[in-house]
């Protein structure tokens, strides 16, 4: 069966399942933090709006364009914004309004460059050009040249012990709050601004990308929006305390989680205005011939498999300086994936797949197992390690042996949709300690209930299918 022509889909489909998307995504995102957290938003937002909205096109292509938007949704993870966030809600600065101002600015861009990158690679997916593998490598290489000089132009100097800040510095400092014992972090925002605007310049301009450059710019949208947007809640809580101490309110705020419902709403806003954005351009989306073979061979591809998991493997949960120095970045960390998957048949399907959850499996063993002793080393190894690894690897490995690179896409991604939505769902909800609605209410109830309710919305999307289809 096909799933409905996408000129019979309704803008609000797109709209609100990308909406559910995005917000479970990133709120989920919310526990397991930066770069692999983000990776979560980007793999569900990208599944929904290909099954809507390029359901019939080519397998392999497809998949492809969703393991580049989920890879590349993650590069925006290097930039530190807890402060940020502190400039528009932190007691010492409530009632500043210069300083809410400016920490909305830079929270508006910080969005903008994070949800921008992984627009531009799910449009380059999905705009019908082919990408070589050696053709990335140099791209990736470039974005990291112009993130070096970006950072150089725009985020230095930096000498906190002098007191000494970039001219735009969008972290908490002391011309907000002149006698604090402050720690100013280092931000790289101005670093991924360059790259991100030479990757557009070099769509547009030179590769002549059909939908890649205007779907980093709805993405550019989509963060500018959603993340202010989100912090708004946030800051109203904190500047309108008086707000929460009447009515409904008294019993609701206690068991409220602010800074998760600030994040749920970002991912709701910026996966709408994906959702928008592809829908409105769903005439640029186009798939060239696709390639009946891999351009990487099998055991470059299994050796870049190795190398990657391991570097990530030691990231995520070793301390090795001299390897966190140089793949805990954004664009580091995606440099292997974003050239395997331009020529690998494999890889696309272990990066949606298994390779995304690996990091999200560990954090959740990490805290359960060891961090909080919730349950014993066995059954937590097999419950939130072992058997979310074996499913999601035994379906990539079944989907790349099997599949049909030329069959349609819509094969594939009801399947995988229905279980990536539910294995993240319930690995957050084992790390939210299973917060049931009618057990005691906890701060992580509220959350909880909201994303259950997205994971009903994305289940009848996949299940769904018009009569006659």
């Amino acid at each position: 069966m096909t799933s409905e022509p996408t000129d019979a889909v309704p803008v609000w489909k797109p709209v609100l399942l990308g909406a559910l998307a995005g917000g479970l995504g990133w709120g989920i995102r919310g526990q397991y933090g930066h770069e692999t957290g983000a990776m979560i938003a980007g793999l569900l937002v990208g599944l929904v709006l290909a099954l809507l909205l390029c359901p019939s096109g080519p397998s392999l292509c497809v998949a492809r364009a969703v393991a580049w938007g989920t890879i590349a949704m993650g590069f925006g993870g290097s930039m530190t914004y807890g402060q940020t966030i502190g400039l528009t809600h932190d007691a010492p600065l409530v009632g500043n309004h210069a300083a809410l101002l400016w920490g909305m600015l830079g929270l508006a861009i910080k969005g903008g460059l994070w949800i921008g990158f992984g627009g531009a690679f799910l449009g380059m997916g999905l705009g019908g050009l082919n990408y070589r593998p050696r053709e990335m490598l140099l791209l990736m290489l470039a974005l990291l040249a112009l993130c070096a000089a970006g950072i150089w132009a725009l985020n230095e100097p930096f000498n906190p012990t002098s007191k000494i800040l970039p001219r735009f510095y969008f972290s908490d400092d002391w011309r907000w709050e002149p006698n604090a014992d402050l720690k100013p972090r280092r931000e790289v925002w101005g670093g991924f601004l360059f790259a991100l605007a030479g990757l557009v310049a070099w769509l547009r301009w030179i590769r002549r990308d059909p939908l890649g450059p205007r779907l980093a710019l709805w993405g550019v949208l989509g963060g500018a929006l959603g993340f202010p947007l989100g912090q708004c809640l946030q800051a109203f809580h904190s500047w309108n305390p008086e707000v929460f101490r009447t009515g409904l309110w008294v019993t609701l705020d206690p068991v409220l989680n602010w800074w998760n419902f600030m994040e749920t709403t970002f991912g709701a806003i910026m996966g709408a205005t994906l959702g928008l954005g592809l829908w409105l351009n769903r005439g640029r989306i186009a798939f060239g011939a696709a390639r009946e073979i891999s351009t990487l061979s099998l055991p470059v591809e299994f050796a870049l498999v190795a190398v990657h998991v391991a570097l990530l493997l030691a990231v995520e949960f070793f301390d090795v300086p001299t390897i966190n120095v140089v793949y805990d970045f954004g664009l580091v960390l995606g440099l292997i994936p974003v050239v395997a998957i331009a020529g690998g048949r494999w890889w696309p399907w272990l990066l949606v797949l298994p390779i995304t959850m690996l990091p999200i499996a560990g954090k959740t063993i990490r805290r359960l197992v060891y961090e909080e002793h919730s349950v014993i080393p066995l059954v937590g190894w097999m419950a939130y390690g072992i058997v979310p690894l074996l499913l999601t690897t035994a379906a990539a490995v079944v989907l790349a042996w099997n599949c049909d690179q030329r069959s349609p896409a819509n094969q594939w991604l009801r399947p995988v949709l229905l279980l990536c939505t539910w294995l993240y769902f319930s690995l957050n909800f084992a790390f939210f300690q299973f917060p049931w609605p009618w057990a005691t209410w906890t701060s992580r109830t509220p959350n909880a209930i909201v994303y259950f309710g997205c994971v009903i919305g994305l289940t009848v999307a996949a299940l769904w299918r018009r009569k006659g289809t």
